[in-house]
């Protein structure tokens, strides 16, 4: 037995680790799978789309940029056409008169406006500093613009001492080359430069085609990385999105695109981190999830199969138990046919018995022996022998009717008498275990189409488990018939008893097969369950209830055909005829 419980313990173990192995293989592999290449999928998606979005930001600043900037040259070249075409006498004049109306109409965006001759010389001049006859021969801006139409200047110091860039156009005056320039309000083009909010660590700012800076910028930008920005220029692509890392070690986004009226580039820069928060947000969230299902898979990988080993041991416990419980309905059965070849064998020797008395009586009415000493205690004795040998002759008679009734014939039956019938069988038993039984009977009950024997096996199940209920203490057993009240056309049929009463818990499962409260060896479980389908075969139903420490109620309910319904019929069969 040890060795077999051994073996099992070993298979049941062997079987729980093979489980866990496969419902981690299973489980684990199209969901690393799956969750990798969503996880993959997201990153590349969420990337092009931001890279997107901040590509698509920079190129609309870049057009407003190139816009002021066009904007800005174009009212330089028209005030050139008017000093072309004027015949004003006074240059100082129209320079004071057009920068009035430059600051009204574009305000912080003009600073000041000059004329300077061929000879590098300003003639002319209107602003806030003292710049009339200002040398610019030798300024790259003069000789870059001496050279061509119109000319807008790298960011420099020059005369004044701060930065500045300026709006160069030619303009003939009386026969003579001459450039008509304007400063740009450097602040306010900064302000513009710098008025994009991507992020919290988004600036942009303008670099010349020699990489230096044309805005103002409150960051430390390290010299190899503005080199290697410069290499990006593209002015077909317009806008490019690189990564660069700083000495420092931290990771940038920039997007590079070029202005169309000037060799800049408009740069954006942006911590990677701040970029892609909402992505590391997102990532840690998956993450997250990911582990919470890793641990749920461990989890079930280790509850399911001592889930599943304890429904397997309870099946083989239920097996084994039905199998102990088959033998024992089997021993019963034996015993059943044994006890009905007993009372037929006990059957004729007591009807021998009772004969031989009847014999020993007669004998005694000679008159030569009715002179006998002991003549009536002769006759006492013989009388007795007499009563108990029919009552044994009964008794036999009662169980050998009962084990012979095994068939299921329909036939009518008379509630009344078939209860009768096993009250008298289980009366001893009652007496011996201090149980009263008490009926009572409705007289007139209508018969019942069903099987005699099947009725008789449901109503000797039920006595007998009252009267083993009550076996300790005594009690009394109530069964009582009657016309339900409750369902209409059938009979009901009460067993009562004052025993200890079948525990709550209990009672959704006293109708189950081989479910049982008695001691081992007592009882089989099928007893309920067997009354339970036969009375559902005989078109009923049973019902149970009990109290702890008041006593439990059987009721049977019975369909019978109403009379009223079988005269109908054969009057409607006669008319049919």
């Amino acid at each position: 037995m040890e060795n077999l419980s051994a073996e099992r313990n070993a298979f049941y173990q062997e079987l729980s680790r093979k489980i866990k192995i496969l419902i981690l293989v299973i489980s684990f592999f199209p969901f690393i799978l799956t969750t990798g290449f969503l996880f993959y999928r997201f990153n590349l998606t969420y990337t092009e789309k931001i890279q997107a979005h901040v590509s698509e930001l920079v190129q609309k600043h870049t057009q407003n940029i190139d816009t002021f900037l066009s904007e800005k040259l174009g009212n330089i070249r028209y005030l050139a056409y008017q000093l072309e075409n004027s015949s004003t006498k006074s240059i100082e004049l129209f320079l004071k008169t057009n920068l009035e109306l430059l600051e009204t109409e574009y305000p912080d965006s003009f600073t000041d406006i000059g004329i300077v001759d061929g000879n590098g010389i300003q003639i002319a001049y209107e602003g806030p500093f003292n710049l009339k006859n200002a040398d610019y021969k030798n300024a790259e801006w003069f000789q870059n613009a001496i050279q061509k139409p119109f000319y807008i200047s790298d960011v420099f110091a020059g005369l004044r001492g701060h930065p500045h860039f300026i709006i160069a156009v030619k303009v003939r005056i009386d026969g003579m080359e001459h450039i008509l320039r304007a400063t740009i309000n450097f602040a306010g083009f900064n302000s513009m430069v710098e008025n994009i909010q991507i992020g919290k660590t988004g600036i942009a700012y303008i670099l010349n085609a020699d990489g230096q800076l044309q805005t103002k910028a409150d960051i430390r930008i390290d010299p190899t990385i503005i080199a290697s920005l410069v290499d990006y220029k593209n002015p077909e692509s317009r806008t490019i999105i690189t990564e660069k890392q700083d000495p420092a070690g931290t990771r940038y986004l920039y997007a590079i695109s070029t202005l169309k009226n000037i060799d800049w580039s408009v740069v954006f820069r942006q911590d990677v981190r701040d970029a892609f928060s909402e992505l590391r947000k997102t990532q840690m969230l998956t993450l997250v999830l990911m582990m919470a299902g890793c641990i749920a898979v461990i989890a079930v990988a280790f509850t399911l199969p001592r889930y599943i080993i304890k429904l397997i041991s309870s099946a083989e416990t239920k097996s084994e138990a039905m199998n102990r419980q088959v033998i024992e309905s089997g021993k019963l059965a034996s015993i059943g046919e044994l006890a009905a070849g007993i009372a037929h064998e006990i059957n004729n020797p007591v009807a021998i018995m009772v004969e031989e008395a009847g014999w020993i009586e007669d004998l005694l009415e000679d008159e030569d022996l009715k002179e006998t000493k002991n003549l009536v205690e002769f006759k006492r004795a013989l009388k007795q022998i007499n009563t108990q040998g029919k009552r044994c002759k009964e008794i036999t008679h009662k169980l050998l009717s009962f084990a012979r009734k095994t068939d299921s014939t329909i036939n009518d039956v008379a509630v009344n008498d078939a209860i009768r019938e096993m009250v008298s069988l289980t009366a001893q038993m009652a007496r011996y275990n201090n149980v009263i039984i008490e009926t009572k009977l409705e007289d007139n009950l209508p018969f019942v189409r069903i099987s005699p024997s099947e009725l008789q096996q449901v109503m000797l199940n039920l006595i007998n488990n009252a009267i083993d209920a009550m076996e300790k203490t005594g009690g009394t057993l109530t069964i009582e018939t009657r016309k339900s009240r409750i369902e209409q056309n059938h009979i009901a049929i009460s067993i009562e008893d004052t025993g200890p009463g079948i525990p709550k818990e209990n009672l959704d499962r006293i109708f189950n097969p081989f479910f049982t409260t008695k001691a081992v060896g007592k009882g089989t479980g099928l007893g309920l369950s067997i009354c339970y389908g036969l009375v559902q075969k005989m078109g009923g139903k049973i019902e149970v209830s009990s109290q702890v420490g008041v006593g439990t109620q059987f009721r049977i309910f019975i369909p019978f055909q109403d009379s009223s319904n079988d005269t109908l019929t054969n009057e409607f069969n006669s008319i049919i005829v």
